[in-house]
């Protein structure tokens, strides 16, 4: 069985909106969402900038209840699927099958503030002052796990930790799952909330994030003076659905997803692969099954991390898997210029920001980049929004733990 797979419904809480739509629409405008950290007293650290989420209380927004006993992570991921839920109208009574509603939400650290916190009781207090509720807010699949329960979806359930590729392999796992029948429809993407002092330490002393105290310069993708990237926080989920059961039920579809490539580069624990082999091979994976062709008009959302490594190889990896004149042709930009890197949670923003950028024929802008590097030479979009009148779109990413690579294409819904 091989089916179309598209996108019916999306949900997300971000550094720079509490919903999709306010999200999508704050890219566009090139607002940034990085600032001050406010979750944590800095004294002491070298860094003390962070992409937040804003304005969010766990208890108006889930019940006192889940508030407490779900880590924040898991609070967006909920309140994420809620919002993906309703857009796709798949919360209408008797929409689905539940046995058909598979839910594949990943998070790249899971409960790290949890933790934290938990650790500083028994060591103040001992072990008999420890929550009971710690082991199931700290590990990563509890995303998953609580979304399945509060939207009563049965079908398949694989909750991704890929770090940085989390949610681009959670939806490109959800794509095949649908795609070859397992399921009518999935939830799919990430969340993450890593903003905690324990997870900015242990980035900052391995040399990952920016020591640059200004928010306004901190993460600037692409860039010749690019220094390290900038931790943000929050969740993103979309509805994938197979086409079929989205007409029948006369659902708004944003876009299709038609292709996935996973590969890995093997190379290094942190480092990427020089030669750029692995995102080279995962764009080129998503290509074949996809049918792209490049010279319709294609936006990248490039996984742009703003540091020297990721940026170069990157780009490396696009002119090598598309040629050097379909990769200058398109239209390229980073998003984590405006919401930090959101770890688990960032594969599934750009995935919107892609589905958005066809749905509104707009490319959103890198910003902060003003000095170009001369091994980053594609068009990056600096400083603002572009128009964009193309036919596919393709997020990218690279997770650094263990060199995982993920890459989508999507079309508008309405391709012949």
């Amino acid at each position: 069985m091989d089916r179309r797979v598209v996108i019916t419904g999306m949900g997300a809480i971000t550094p720079v909106g509490n919903t999709a739509e306010k999200s999508w629409g704050a890219l566009v405008a090139g607002t940034s969402g990085i600032g001050a950290i406010t979750a944590f007293d800095t004294t002491g650290f070298r860094v003390s900038v962070a992409a937040e989420v804003k304005d969010f209380d766990p208890v108006e927004a889930l019940g006192k209840s889940d508030a407490l006993h779900n880590d924040r992570n898991v609070q967006f991921a909920l309140v994420a699927s809620d919002e993906a839920m309703r857009s796709s109208g798949l919360d209408a009574e008797g929409a689905i099958d539940p046995e058909r509603l598979g839910t594949y939400v990943g998070s790249g650290v899971g409960g790290i503030g949890t933790t934290e916190v938990q650790v500083t009781r028994y060591d103040q207090a001992g072990a008999r002052k420890v929550s009971p509720f710690f082991v199931p807010m700290m590990i990563a699949n509890m995303a998953a796990g609580q979304v399945s329960i509060r939207h009563h979806a049965l079908g398949p359930t694989l909750p991704v930790v890929t770090a940085c590729a989390t949610s681009t392999n959670a939806i490109g796992e959800a794509y095949r799952a649908v795609r070859f029948g397992y399921a009518d429809a999935i939830l799919a993407g990430g969340a993450e909330a890593a903003i905690a002092p324990v997870s900015i330490a242990g980035f900052t002393n391995c040399r990952a994030l920016t020591t640059n105290p200004d928010p306004a310069t901190a993460c600037r993708p692409f860039d010749a003076n690019r220094d390290g990237f900038v931790m943000g926080e929050g969740a993103c989920i979309l509805v994938l659905e197979e086409l079929g059961h989205a007409l029948a039920r006369g659902a708004s579809i944003v876009a299709e997803v038609c292709g996935y490539g996973n590969t890995a580069d093997a190379y290094h624990i942190t480092s990427p692969d020089p030669t750029a082999g692995g995102i080279t091979r995962a764009i080129r994976q998503a290509v074949a099954e996809s049918g792209m062709d490049p010279a319709e008009g294609l936006y990248i959302n490039a996984h742009g991390t703003s540091t020297k490594l990721n940026d170069k190889t990157e780009t490396m990896g696009i002119k090598r898997a598309l040629g050097d004149a379909a990769a200058h042709a398109a239209r390229v930009s980073s998003t984590k210029s405006m919401t930090g890197h959101m770890l688990g949670a960032t594969g599934a923003v750009e995935a919107m920001a892609c589905a958005c950028a066809l749905r509104d024929s707009v490319a959103p802008p890198t910003i902060g980049l003003t000095v170009p590097d001369a091994d980053c030479d594609l068009d990056y979009t600096p400083g603002h929004s572009a128009p964009f009148d193309g036919r596919w779109a393709m997020p990218t990413w690279r997770e650094t733990s263990s060199s995982c690579r993920g890459t989508f294409p999507a079309t508008p819904w309405c391709r012949a």
